[in-house]
C-alpha cells in the first residue's frame, strides 16, 4: 500500500508491541520452553527477571526491539493461545480502522476531485488503496466499493460500520488462513 504511517502511529504500535513483552516477561519457565521466540528474545526475557522498576522498563524496551527482528505476530499468536491474550485481536482490530480510514479518504478525496471537475462519480471509481486492500486480503469487492461509495455520498454511518465489519472480517480470515497453514 502507498500509505505514509505516522510517526503517532508507529509509536502507538511500538507500545502494542511493549505490552506484548510485558506480557511475554511474566513467562513462567515451563512456558518459556514451550515459547516460539528465538534464543535472543528468550534470553532478554531471563533478563527481565529480578528487575524492579526504571531498569525493568528499560529492558521491557530491549525485548520489544528484540522482537521485532523475528515474528512479532508469531509471539502474538502464542500469547494468544496460551495465555489468553487479547494483545492479537487488538491489534487487527486497530488494522481493520486504519484500512476503513485510507479507503474511505481516498473514497472522498475521489468524490470531491470529480465534483470539482463535473464528472458523476461512479461506484467503480479508481482507488490505489482499494485495489491494494483486495490484493492483499480475500473479500468480496463489490460489497465494499457499495459500502464506501454510499458512505461517501451520504455520509450515514451505518455503511461506515458496514465498511469496518467487511475489513475485520477480511483481516481475521487471514489470520486464520495463516494460522492454519503453519500447523
Amino acid at each position: 500500500m502507498t500509505e505514509r504511517i505516522s510517526r503517532s502511529a508507529r509509536k502507538r504500535k511500538f507500545k502494542q508491541e511493549e505490552e506484548g513483552a510485558e506480557e511475554i516477561a511474566l513467562l513462567s519457565n515451563k512456558d518459556l520452553k514451550l515459547f516460539p521466540g528465538s534464543e535472543d528474545v528468550k534470553d532478554a526475557i531471563l533478563a527481565c527477571r529480578g528487575l524492579k522498576g526504571g531498569a525493568r522498563k528499560r529492558q521491557i524496551k530491549y525485548l520489544a526491539k528484540i522482537m521485532r527482528l523475528g515474528s512479532v505476530d508469531e509471539i502474538l499468536s502464542y500469547l494468544a493461545d496460551k495465555k489468553g491474550s487479547q494483545l492479537k485481536s487488538t491489534i487487527m482490530q486497530k488494522e481493520a480502522e486504519r484500512l476503513r480510514d485510507v479507503i474511505i479518504n481516498e473514497a472522498i478525496d475521489d468524490q470531491q476531485n470529480c465534483r470539482q471537475n463535473g464528472i458523476i462519480w461512479e461506484p467503480d471509481w479508481p482507488g490505489v488503496e482499494i485495489d491494494a486492500v483486495v490484493q492483499k486480503y480475500t473479500l468480496d469487492e463489490g460489497d465494499l466499493r457499495k459500502s464506501v461509495y454510499q458512505y461517501a455520498r451520504t455520509r450515514i454511518h451505518g455503511h461506515y460500520r458496514e465498511v469496518f465489519r467487511i475489513l475485520k472480517a477480511a483481516v481475521e480470515k487471514d489470520e486464520f488462513q495463516r494460522r492454519l497453514e503453519c500447523q
